[in-house]
């Protein structure tokens, strides 16, 4: 039987209590890439969202054990440090590190919580710099670190850039400072390799739930260097980790709730949900003699991840769903990006309701509108001719703004939204719905097709 193995990585920090932060941040990182990991607990903390309620420091001859313990019988890749509270930890860190210079290691210099909790006494600054940074592979501070370590205030990317040259003379290998902190629409961290700079950006969301962000980005850089990428590779693909974990961070308890760890995986299963869905619609709208729904421009089916934001994350039917023999026909199977004009509305209805994921075009006709209408269905309509000069100038952005124009002047959701074209536009009926079975059942009584044959 074939050995299956993985990398290891190291977390030498501290417990956090509330499972957002620390050692639990760290292995949940570390597990999520593929790789084991092991620990070193330096300190536990009664911790939660709200804040850190006390500190109670493991005793520095157990670090050396546990320590000893994994480095006696595993083959350690990376490491990371988070939580090194004194210098006596510090120091014992390192000298169990020091023999053992194939580890990459990412040192987190913590310093303070998300709740502003002291994490790392003023004394053991010192012995931060001067002997854990030159065993670092990557140095991780955010900028109030960074000006500690620095001992200079940063308000400028010129003093950034000053601060990575100073932090990486002091022995790190390389530098990232973290943008968290700063203000503007992007995240923006500045990496240092002692001969270039490089910058990482990902867009800044509005929540509050942030807690932990420092540890689990050091976590999933360490776990990127085990599985054998360069220290910038291997930042380049934590920033994206970490936007997943930041965009869908969890609402738990009552301060600071953590990131998501598992983002990353649930978006993949929310994936293969999605085209699983839009195939069977597919196969039911195939399966009807319905080839009469469908329009000139023929017809295609949307369905948005949860949350969708960009049309990488809608998917549709590439090449359309056409009229075969009266049959509807797809021409190939469910891609997500394949189409940015219906992805266009679903995204805008998604502005309004996070729940309704699914819009499909069909054939302008006042009997199927009538037939709607006799069904109970929620019907509105926009005007081509009401469209600003500006918007019909932009490919594809007509039925973003209709769409956007008839949401905005309801408090709901409706069935269906139609246009009666325009110069050299076809009119249409766009059905709306949660899923794609719903909008193609909806689509086939708005047909007046009750029966499969």
């Amino acid at each position: 039987m074939t050995q299956h193995t993985r990398p290891v990585v190291l977390t030498i920090a501290g417990s956090d209590s509330g499972g957002g932060a620390g050692i639990q941040a760290d292995l949940k990182t570390i597990t999520v890439h593929g790789c084991f990991g092991a620990s070193a607990i330096t300190a536990l903390t009664a911790q939660n969202t709200v804040g850190v309620h006390g500190i109670f420091p493991v005793p520095i001859d157990f670090i050396h054990q546990q320590l000893a313990a994994v480095f006696n019988d595993f083959s350690v890749v990376a490491a990371k440090t988070g939580m090194l509270h004194s210098a006596g930890v510090i120091e014992a860190v390192c000298k169990t590190l020091q023999p053992h210079p194939e580890v990459k290691l990412v040192a987190d210099p913590v310093m303070i919580a998300k709740s502003g909790d002291t994490l790392l006494e003023k004394e053991a600054i010192g012995a931060l710099k001067r002997r854990l940074l030159p065993l670092a592979s990557v140095v991780t501070p955010n900028i109030p670190e960074a000006e500690v370590l620095w001992d200079n205030p940063i308000q400028t990317q010129s003093d950034k850039e000053a601060a990575c040259r100073a932090i990486h003379a002091m022995g790190a290998k390389t530098v990232l400072i973290k943008g968290g902190h700063e203000a503007g629409e992007t995240s923006t961290d500045l990496f240092y390799d002692g001969d270039a700079f490089h910058t990482f950006s990902t867009p800044r969301y509005e929540t509050k739930n942030t807690h932990g962000t420092g540890c689990t980005y050091s976590a999933a850089i360490a776990s990127n260097l085990a599985r054998g990428n360069t220290p910038r590779d291997a930042v380049a693909q934590a920033k994206t980790f970490m936007d997943s974990a930041i965009r869908f961070s969890l609402s738990l308890g009552k301060g600071h709730g953590p990131t998501d760890h598992f983002a990353v995986i649930q978006r993949e299963i929310a994936r293969y949900a999605v085209l699983l869905d839009l195939q069977k619609a597919v196969d039911l709208f195939s399966a009807h003699r319905a080839g009469g729904l469908i329009p000139e421009v023929q017809t295609n089916i949307a369905y948005g991840l949860p949350l969708a934001t960009n049309h990488d994350e809608v998917a549709a039917i590439p090449g359309r769903v056409v009229n075969l023999n009266g049959y509807p026909h797809a021409s190939g199977c469910p891609a997500f990006g394949a189409s940015r004009h219906i992805a266009n509305i679903v995204l805008t209805v998604l502005r309004f309701s996070p729940v309704h994921r699914s819009v499909m075009n069909i054939r302008y006709d006042p009997d199927f509108l009538n037939n709607a209408e006799k069904l109970g269905f929620k019907i509105y309509s926009f005007n081509r001719s009401n469209e600003p000069e500006d918007i019909k100038e932009r490919e594809g952005s007509t039925l973003e703004w209709g769409t956007h124009q008839v949401l905005a002047s309801h408090n709901d959701i409706p069935d269906i939204i139609f246009d009666t074209g325009g110069v050299g536009k076809e009119p249409m009926i766009r059905v709306i719905g949660k899923t794609p079975a719903e909008v193609v059942s909806k689509a086939l009584k708005t047909g007046g097709i009750q029966k499969k044959g």
